[in-house]
């Protein structure tokens, strides 16, 4: 059996071609468990070091840590998606370039749940719900066809993209670090979905498009509360 790499670790190329369908499968399995119960671990420098802490009343703090704790759910689901995409890929490039979007993705994984703790909050409770729908999303995706599942991710950042302009209007004016955090982020998706796109990825049905905007706001909706 091969183990895979923890979530940060950037594996070869070659490496996920000498995978069997089990090896992958049992992959994602431990990809899973991680992702939802160990704390996240960032590569990167956190966005918000250095910046002062502004958001003092408690109404601010409770607001903010949901805004943070919504969007820490949502890089859960992030990751299903790409482990669901990958696990059903038919090109071996297609999949490591999701999987590796995602491994990048863990850094904003790991920002938004210090976020949320600086501010007195915790991360959702439903996390294994939101990454089990996620995952069978994403695998439905992958199994239309690589060029299918590439336009998926597209389109998936194109709506995360908007998600965060909406959360950085909400934010308070003086909450730098909340900011810098959604703003990195935001960066990251847009270039996650211009990459998919230039791998070939083709535009989803408008049908298609309407119900992934249904399922995020169900999701954005109730991870703000639980």
């Amino acid at each position: 059996m091969c183990s895979m790499p923890l979530p940060n670790s950037a594996p070869s190329a070659g490496f996920d071609r000498k995978l069997s369908p089990l090896d992958r499968l049992i992959a994602a399995a431990d990809q899973a468990t991680r992702t939802i119960f160990a704390p996240g671990v960032s590569n990167r420098p956190y966005p918000a070091e250095g910046l002062p802490e502004t958001v003092e009343s408690e109404h601010d703090r409770r607001h903010v840590a949901g805004l943070m704790r919504v969007n820490h759910a949502g890089e859960i689901a992030a990751q299903a998606l790409y482990q669901g995409q990958a696990l059903v890929a038919a090109s071996p490039v297609t999949r490591e370039s999701l999987l590796e979007a995602g491994r990048e993705e863990t850094d904003h994984l790991a920002w938004c749940e210090q976020r949320v703790k600086e501010l007195g909050g915790r991360t959702s409770l439903l996390s294994p719900l939101w990454y089990g729908g996620s995952f069978a999303i994403g695998a439905l995706a992958g199994l239309a066809s690589d060029r299918t599942s590439l336009g998926f991710v597209a389109e998936t950042e194109r709506q995360v993209v908007e998600h965060l302009s909406s959360h950085l209007k909400q934010l308070p004016a003086s909450d730098q670090r909340s900011r810098a955090i959604i703003e990195r982020m935001s960066d990251d998706e847009a270039r996650h979905g211009h990459n998919a796109l230039d791998a070939g990825g083709v535009a989803l049905p408008t049908i298609a498009r309407a119900l992934m905007k249904l399922t995020a706001k169900l999701m954005t909706r109730t991870a703000y509360w639980i």
